[in-house]
């Protein structure tokens, strides 16, 4: 489904204007913040993966680069070559999609970087950074060039987010660190 560049913007902008300090005149409604390595009971933990049209394109620094300029805390990356198991157990519910078959050949076509990102609300900010491949200013709208090589996957939700993580990285594999930018973030 293509959604016009608009409304793309419109949730980016939305995701951005919240950002802002709340409870401040003028700025913004209370709301939720889409940036940053929030105190402990406000973090959210989503997946990125950069498809293998991002490796094979070089994209990953610009991938990462929004991330950390959103104030997003990476907490695992690791590069692999990803088997059928992975896509199976990853993709489970378009299984029985004619375009299935296509997908696990482009998914174990190359490398790909999975990521685990922290912060509050990243969930659904990282949606909405993503985008579509038609919406300028998101990762998808500005690097991918198909919609069957559309850079990057990123969870839907907290729930799938928390599953998806299971299947890429191992409880070990994540890094609790301090972010020393926290209190400019969040205050």
């Amino acid at each position: 489904r293509v959604r016009p560049a608009g409304a793309a913007m419109g949730s980016l902008r939305r995701c951005l204007a919240r950002s802002l300090p709340r409870g401040q005149p003028g700025l913004s409604p209370p709301g939720p913040r889409c940036y940053g390595s929030a105190p402990a009971a406000l973090q959210e933990k989503t997946l990125v993966v950069a498809k293998p049209d991002a490796v094979q394109r070089r994209l990953l620094g610009d991938i990462i680069q929004r991330f950390e300029r959103r104030g997003f805390k990476l907490v695992a990356m690791k590069l692999l070559q990803v088997d059928r198991r992975l896509v199976d157990q990853h993709y489970e519910q378009l299984r029985l999609k004619p375009f299935y078959p296509a997908l696990v050949t482009y998914m174990t076509s190359g490398p790909v970087v999975a990521m685990v990102w922290e912060g509050y609300n990243v969930v659904r900010c990282t949606r909405a950074m993503v985008g579509d491949s038609s919406a300028v200013g998101t990762i998808r709208g500005d690097l991918s060039v198909h919609i069957t090589r559309n850079v990057v996957h990123a969870s839907d939700s907290v729930e799938t987010a928390q599953r998806e993580i299971g299947f890429w990285f191992q409880r070990d594999e994540l890094v609790a660190w301090d972010s020393r930018d926290r209190d400019n973030i969040y205050g």
